[in-house]
């Protein structure tokens, strides 16, 4: 069995460096191996808000990588439909990083793709994810407002071009980010839990934990991800998908988890509030997109702080295009829809103020 190696503290980039020392990692690349870092930069919010990777991840894997040798070492990454990564890049202080270490930056929304067989379909992955000799993912643990929580497997959503994301969305989002992540199967994976959003993927409400962690089964990385989250795995279907389609074990036992040391307080995870949930109860989704529904929650979450409490059917996704809704529609895809909020995505200001504006119709 894979085994997971996990630190408690609140310097991101000592405990990277711990993690890769303890999993002797130098060991299992190749020497001359190009070896790309694949963060969770899916928009511009800063590691702080619980939405994105720490910079301190990515200089600690830098730093460790460089002084065992390795020279041929770059940052990917292409955030989500409907945000640029150059800015996110900046807001996360990547930038920063890539000044320091003289490591360059590939944003993959401009990459080249190939085709690649998947057990679902044909799948467009970006040259450079799957090219690398050597492929670092570093997602962030937090929850999302679709999939109930995201790590290790769906990371890889940022390896593929925008059109793929949208026909992810089209398809359910369950299938083709399990399909993915066995196709693509990155090396290793670097867990940024020290502060990440147990709610919703887009951050604003982040839970301190001070916790990293480390393994190559990004199954069994899922799993005692939902297991830190409170999350039952069936609440997440893709992980068991993921291994069905052979891209690990949700298998964990104690003894797979080797902790380098203790927190300096009783640290419990604390659970999911459901907030997202509650605050989604009338939306009628079919095939929506991550940030377009991100949006909505975002206006919801706004307007309840505002005072503003509309109860009525709110329609949002693909599969809204060219029908009639009696309700709120959020995007460009539910222009049939009694109002609409225009965007693709819209903001989050633009959702609030037509919730107000509705709820008093």
């Amino acid at each position: 069995m894979a085994k997971i190696y996990e630190i408690f503290g609140n310097d991101a980039h000592a405990m990277t460096m711990a993690l890769m020392e303890a999993a002797d990692i130098a060991a299992a690349i190749p020497g001359d191996a190009s070896v790309a870092l694949k963060p969770n930069l899916v928009m511009a919010g800063t590691p702080e808000s619980g939405a994105t990777t720490h910079a301190g991840v990515l200089s600690g894997c830098i730093e460790y990588l460089q002084s065992h040798g390795f020279s041929k070492i770059s940052i990917i990454e292409g955030s989500w439909v409907g945000d640029q990564t150059g800015r996110a890049y900046k807001v996360c202080g990547y930038d920063k990083v890539c000044q320091k270490y003289g490591v360059p930056f590939y944003d993959l929304k401009r990459d080249d793709t190939v085709t690649v067989e998947t057990d679902l379909r044909p799948m467009e992955i970006c040259r450079r994810a799957w090219e690398a000799d050597f492929l670092i993912s570093l997602p962030v643990l937090k929850g999302h407002c679709q999939t109930t929580m995201t790590c290790a497997l769906k990371n890889c959503k940022g390896c593929i071009p925008d059109r793929e994301k949208r026909r992810f969305h089209k398809e359910g989002l369950m299938k083709p980010i399990a399909a993915l992540a066995a196709a693509l199967r990155p090396d290793l994976y670097i867990v940024d839990s020290i502060c990440g959003d147990l709610n919703f993927e887009e951050g604003g409400t982040p839970v301190q934990t001070n916790r990293m962690y480390l393994g190559t089964d990004p199954v069994q990385i899922d799993t005692y991800g939902c297991h830190l989250m409170g999350i039952d795995t069936a609440e997440v279907p893709y992980i068991a998908l993921a291994e069905r389609w052979g891209a690990g074990s949700m298998e964990v036992r104690d003894d797979d988890i080797i902790t380098l040391n203790q927190p300096q307080s009783s640290l419990k995870y604390p659970a999911a509030t459901g907030m997202v949930r509650q605050l989604t109860r009338n939306v009628r989704q079919n095939s929506a997109c991550s940030a377009c529904y991100a949006a909505l929650v975002r206006g919801l979450y706004s307007a309840g702080d505002n005072g503003i409490h509309y109860s009525g059917p709110i329609a949002i996704g693909q599969g809204w295009k060219g029908k009639e809704f009696e309700g709120l529609g959020i995007g460009n895809c539910c222009q049939g829809a009694t109002c609409c909020v225009k965007g693709c995505p819209p903001t989050g200001k633009a959702v609030m103020e037509a919730l107000a504006t509705f709820s008093k119709k």
